[in-house]
């Protein structure tokens, strides 16, 4: 398989994998909705960011410690399970306890730093995501292309179709902004996204 057909090829199978609900989307909307645009971007570009460390280190064969060494997936693992269980939790605890700006309707600032180091935790907490890399990536890359650049490449596909979409899930956020903003909806939503994050927590504890 050639370079471009490697690519298109990639990009066909991450589509899929980028258009598929999850813990991203969930993110992304909530953040939008509540934060607005900038930290909504911040978490974007942290998710983003991670792919590419998750690509660039599978295609040097760092990330196959993952699949090679079973306590090294375990200790990522558990990370993993316990900083979405805290994100859940947390906001769970905010949607019970309301600091008073928020009582009166207005939504506590999250600053684009802050947003990009919970897009990128949670992308490079997340095993499922380098292993995903360490089983696919080899496949797409020509023996002739040195696998750091044609890895970083692939990542960088995945990160592209991964800010188009992303985009849409802001612009659709942004334009529904003004119903969902309440604090009694601002709330549901708390209490929705930190049950699914959870829920995403658990699912990664139990999951062989």
């Amino acid at each position: 398989m050639d370079i471009a057909g490697s690519i298109a090829s990639f990009a066909a199978v991450v589509a899929l994998l980028t258009l598929t609900p999850g813990l991203d989307t969930a993110l992304i909307l909530r953040t939008s909705l509540l934060s607005g645009r900038r930290p909504a971007w911040g978490v974007v570009l942290g998710v983003q960011a991670g792919i590419l460390v998750w690509g660039l280190t599978a295609a040097v064969g760092l990330s196959a410690l993952l699949a090679a060494s079973h306590l090294a997936y375990e200790i990522l693992r558990w990370a993993g399970v316990g900083y979405l269980v805290y994100m859940g939790a947390r906001m769970l605890w905010d949607a019970r306890h309301p600091a008073p700006q928020e009582s009166a309707g207005l939504v506590p600032d999250q600053t684009f730093a802050q947003a990009f180091r919970r897009g990128l935790l949670t992308n490079l907490l997340n095993p499922k995501v380098g292993a995903f890399y360490v089983a696919m990536l080899p496949q797409f890359i020509p023996d002739d292309v040195p696998p750091a650049l044609m890895g970083l490449a692939l990542a960088g596909v995945h990160a592209g179709e991964g800010l188009l979409w992303s985009a849409l899930l802001i612009a659709f956020a942004t334009f529904m902004g003004g119903v969902l903003r309440t604090p009694r909806v601002r709330r549901l939503l708390d209490r929705l996204t930190g049950v699914v994050i959870i829920g995403f927590g658990v699912r990664l504890a139990v999951q062989d």
